[in-house]
């Protein structure tokens, strides 16, 4: 084991708990011991419960295809094996609620891909560039949980990752207004071209839920811990419209945003390049070395040359100019299952090792 920390991944058959996989192969801190499922897969092997719906483009990792799944939904079973969860389970709300709680009762912290609990007032909902402070309510979590070690954190909705970040690397100039329309990937829906093959060629103008997550998550974000709980922000307002568009991997959003101090375009720039947070300074695993980046070329960021940058870690902006109605505009792309999904959610894990809140059992 090379003293690596035991993790679990609930939910291991769908597409993020296999992208977990993918990404948790060989990392320096975590191991792979333990993968669960409904109990349809459960007592098979890995390989075999995936089957034919394996959706990552690089092979199953040899270390997981003989694991034997177990069954979700035996708490206790499960939690003893591990040090630590992530959770990408696909159930009702209410049921995710109840488990991942259940999970953190058995003393396992649980980080979480899942929008069940992200607001849930104790529980912290973190990009760890921007609000790596939030863990510190998991304390008061802790004492209404009754736990000593276990609790829940979770990461963000995925499409908020390609401009909550820019946002708030220009923090210092005050925005107040954002209206943002972003261009999702299919892989958001768990789905590639070949399950869901009406999405060639096609633009859906509607993905459920996910207009008032992109508009209300970033202000959590932002928020602060008053009396062991996160409050919002109130500001800034944002408005947002979510396409679904005929692309595999990559959301990208354009933006639009007024400042109350008026920026130049070289200061924006500027401020995205020396933009970084706890990952860069404490150098974790998975952290992108240039968080965001800046694209001078008229036509990118594209998905096709930009969605893998920093290995689907970090954040590509392009086409910052002025705007005869905001102040500003400009397009962002990130990897919505890499930085959005998994990704988020290791990194997440990481900053909770290195914090403390992670360790052996």
């Amino acid at each position: 084991m090379s003293g690596k920390l035991k993790v679990g991944i609930l939910g291991a058959t769908g597409m993020v708990g296999q992208r977990f996989i993918s990404l948790l192969e060989n990392h320096p801190w975590f191991e792979v011991v333990t993968v669960a499922a409904s109990a349809r897969s459960a007592g098979k092997s890995y390989e075999e419960a995936v089957g034919s719906r394996w959706k990552m483009d690089t092979p199953m990792p040899e270390t997981v295809k003989n694991l034997t799944v177990m069954n979700v939904s035996e708490v206790e079973k499960v939690a003893e094996t591990v040090d630590f969860v992530f959770s990408a389970v696909d159930m009702t709300k209410e049921e995710i609620k109840a488990i991942e709680e259940a999970y953190a009762k058995t003393e396992t912290p649980v980080v979480s891909n899942n929008s069940a609990h992200r607001w849930t007032p104790d529980v912290p909902m973190v990009v760890p560039e921007i609000n790596p402070e939030h863990f510190e309510v998991i304390e008061s979590q802790k004492k209404r949980l009754g736990t000593t070690r276990g609790f829940i954190a979770v990461k963000p909705n995925c499409s908020i990752q390609s401009y909550a970040p820019v946002l708030t690397a220009w923090k210092e100039f005050e925005p107040y207004e954002v209206v943002a329309t972003t261009y999702q990937a299919i892989s958001g829906a768990g789905k590639t071209f070949k399950d869901w093959p009406e999405m060639n060629g096609n633009i859906i103008p509607y993905i459920g839920g996910e207009e008032e997550k992109s508009e209300k998550e970033p202000l959590r974000i932002w928020g602060k811990i008053e009396n062991g709980e996160i409050v919002p922000a109130s500001e800034p307002v944002i408005t947002c419209q979510c396409i679904r568009v005929p692309v595999l991997n990559g959301h990208t959003a354009a933006v639009f945003v007024k400042f109350r101090k008026k920026p130049t375009k070289e200061q924006l720039i500027a401020a995205l390049k020396d933009f970084k947070g706890f990952p860069q300074e404490a150098d974790l695993p998975s952290a992108p070395k240039q968080f965001i980046q800046y694209l001078e070329e008229d036509n990118r960021p594209q998905v096709a040359l930009d969605v893998d940058y920093e290995n689907g870690m970090g954040v590509s902006v392009g086409r910052i100019r002025e705007d005869s109605v905001y102040d500003y505009k400009f397009v962002g792309l990130s990897h919505n299952t890499v930085r959005g999904a998994a990704g988020g959610a290791i990194l997440c894990a990481e900053t909770l090792k290195q914090k403390g809140y992670i360790q052996a059992k």
